[in-house]
Order: C-alpha cells, then sequence, then structure tokens
C-alpha cells in the first residue's frame, strides 16, 4: 500500500531479518487441460504464473527490499506492472482477501527502516511480516493486522520472540482502492528465550511462587496504544488493491508510500 505509517510522521500499510534469507518460490501451477477451456484461457493463465514467477524471483535476492539496486527496481516494476495489468478494472473479492499474507518484497520506506535496524543492530532482529485481513462475507470493508515478529537475542525467542501488532479497520471506496483507518499498536506473544527462563528460574532450584509469576506475566504482558498524530485524530490512508488471486496480492500505498507483495500464509496462531 503506498501511504504513511502510524509509527511514523505519514501512514503505511504495514511495518527480516538481519541476516539475509531467501523465500522459497511457489512452483508453477500445472494447468489441466479441459476440452471446454478455450486454448486462449489456457495460454493466458499460462503466462501469467510465469509472470507471477518471474516477479518472485526479481524480489528473491533483496532481503525483501533492504538492499534493492536501482536495476533490480526497475526489473521488479516493470514485472509487477506485467502481472498488475490481469484483472485490471474489475473490482476486489474480499472472501479472496480474506487470510493471512506475507511480506514478500516492499519500497515502503517505514518497513524499510525496521529491517535496516534489524541489519545494523544486534540486539534487535524483525522475523516475518505479516498482513492478515478478517473480511470473509464482506462488501463494504473489514479488519486488517500489519504482525511483525522480532525478537532480542539471548532474551527472546529467535526470530519468535515477540509480535508487534498494527490494526486497522478499513472499508472499500472504490473496485481497488480501501481506505485504511488505524487503531491500534500493541506488542503480544512475547516468548522468552531458555537463557532468560532459566535465569529467572535455575533449573537446579525449586521454581518459587515468585519465579513463576514473574514467567507467567512475561508469557501474557501486552502492551497497547491507539494511533493518532499529533492533533490526536486517527491516522489512515489509501491503499490500492493492484492485483489479488488465491496466492499473490499486490498493492501500492497511494501517494508514492511505496509497493508490497505478498504471497499466501498459513493461519497465524494467536
Amino acid at each position: 500500500m503506498a501511504f504513511t505509517t502510524p509509527w511514523t510522521s505519514s501512514v503505511s500499510p504495514l511495518i527480516r531479518n538481519g541476516h539475509s534469507h531467501r523465500l522459497p518460490l511457489p512452483p508453477l501451477k500445472p494447468l489441466r487441460c479441459l476440452a471446454r477451456v478455450p486454448s486462449a484461457a489456457l495460454s493466458e493463465a499460462a503466462d501469467l504464473e510465469r509472470r507471477k514467477h518471474d516477479l518472485l524471483r526479481a524480489v528473491q535476492d533483496t532481503r525483501r527490499g533492504l538492499t534493492t539496486t536501482s536495476d533490480q527496481r526497475s526489473s521488479i516494476e516493470e514485472s509487477l506492472v506485467s502481472v498488475e495489468r490481469y484483472g485490471a478494472g474489475t473490482g476486489v473479492n474480499l472472501g479472496t482477501l480474506d487470510g493471512t499474507w506475507r511480506l514478500n518484497y516492499t519500497s515502503a520506506s517505514d518497513v524499510l527502516v525496521l529491517l535496516e535496524a534489524s541489519d545494523r543492530l544486534p540486539f534487535f532482529q524483525v522475523g516475518q511480516i505479516f498482513q492478515k485481513f478478517e473480511c470473509m462475507d464482506r462488501t463494504d470493508g473489514g479488519i486488517v493486522r500489519n504482525v511483525v515478529r522480532w525478537s532480542v537475542p539471548t532474551l527472546l525467542e529467535e526470530q519468535d520472540g515477540a509480535t508487534l501488532l498494527v490494526t486497522a479497520k478499513f472499508s472499500v471506496v472504490s473496485k481497488r482502492n480501501i481506505y485504511l483507518q488505524f487503531e491500534e499498536i500493541a506488542i503480544e506473544n512475547i516468548n522468552i528465550s531458555e537463557e532468560l527462563q532459566t535465569l529467572i528460574a535455575p533449573a537446579i532450584l525449586p521454581r518459587s511462587f515468585l519465579s513463576l509469576q514473574i514467567l507467567q506475566f512475561l508469557k501474557t504482558f501486552k502492551a497497547q496504544t491507539p494511533v493518532r498524530n499529533p492533533e490526536r485524530r486517527s491516522v489512515g490512508g489509501l491503499y490500492y488493491l493492484s492485483y489479488l488471486d488465491r496466492d499473490m496480492f499486490l498493492g501500492r500505498a497511494v501517494g508514492g508510500g511505496g509497493v508490497f507483495i505478498f504471497t499466501r500464509a498459513q493461519p497465524l496462531r494467536r
């Protein structure tokens, strides 16, 4: 989505780990040869799958956009546009949008600053980033949650030590534009490391009531705050859903806030 963020001065719909890793490319889907399906339709579907695969290949070595060169950006934009032209002009099906999507690439500055911090700071790691839509059986809008897995090495579990959650309501304003109204930022699902657990409650000693209370508090801790701008108003922005099918979702933050490339992920455990 291309807009400004709730944790910076503007709102981006989203918020990597400091270590480079590749997300696996989904295999090209075989197409069934059905007698009733025109050959032109089969050819177009095969072409679309190739273009989607090429797009994912183009972003694979960019560390989700952190290390993208100017040549790579041009290639990615070209591949992006070649996918976006499929289904252009048709409305977004919220039933298809519903679910969890994993971020593969973005050019949004508010997300890249997190990835850069993870890359430079030894005490901060950013893991997977997701966008979760809750809009099944809706036509007018729903809820979207931006989910960032992060960790502090040695204190929290690797990659999945805690969750940063940004929640927004969204409403459909045109065929492919939705408006997000950000409501809350929360930190939850804290999973402390075995080293820290041992420090709080040594394995060689009986666990006291106090140490058990501390462990329970950390595991159930949740901090949350409303999202407001300096004038105490809710923060919002337009998100253009440029392409959507069952396994890929492309978005642009309206106003130059960046592009986003997502692929379908398994439902998140809460």
